[in-house]
């Protein structure tokens, strides 16, 4: 009789952490200028990363609120959304209780129009906020997700976008 090989027991510190399952929404705020479009960022890490703003969804908040809200929160710049971006598709660990703990989160970005507040008013959880020309803010954005985003964002607004760029899963 021929037996199938057992499956081999799980060694402490073995088994795959759970995976939970995170909803975020950020932003492009931009403005324009009589030399261009400029763009908020934000850095973190202790300056080493430029980034969009964003962050969790509430409950009861639907994306676009959490996108305006975490923007201002972020950069201290307050904008109305005029459109969607995309979405980037995130997995990544981190420590709980001395465990790790896998996530996957989806944090899905919006062009938002620049209507009042000052960069110097961002919240603690980020370390600088201040706009750079759009192009030069592209170069800036530490994820190449980010920058296909920022990118995105530059098309609609100055009328390059077409059908081909519309959503779209973006990975990180």
């Amino acid at each position: 009789m021929l037996r199938m090989p057992r499956q081999p027991r799980p060694q402490q510190g073995d088994r795959r952490p759970d995976a939970r399952f995170e909803v975020s929404a950020g932003g492009v705020i931009y403005r324009r200028h009589a030399e261009g479009i400029t763009f908020g960022l934000i850095s973190t890490k202790g300056g080493t990363r430029w980034q969009l703003p964003k962050g969790k969804q509430e409950k009861g908040e639907s994306l676009e609120e959490t996108a305006a809200r975490e923007v201002a929160e972020e950069t201290g710049l307050v904008g109305t959304v005029q459109a969607p971006l995309d979405s980037i598709d995130i997995w990544f660990s981190v420590s709980e209780g001395g465990r790790s703990a896998r996530r996957h989160k989806v944090v899905h970005f919006y062009l938002l129009e620049y209507g009042s507040g000052n960069t110097t008013d961002h919240d603690d959880e980020v370390d600088d906020a201040r706009w750079f020309p759009a192009g030069e803010a592209i170069e800036r954005l530490t994820f190449p997700s980010e920058r296909r985003i920022a990118t995105r964002a530059l098309a609609i607004l100055t009328g390059a976008d077409d059908d081909d760029t519309r959503k779209r899963p973006v990975s990180a």
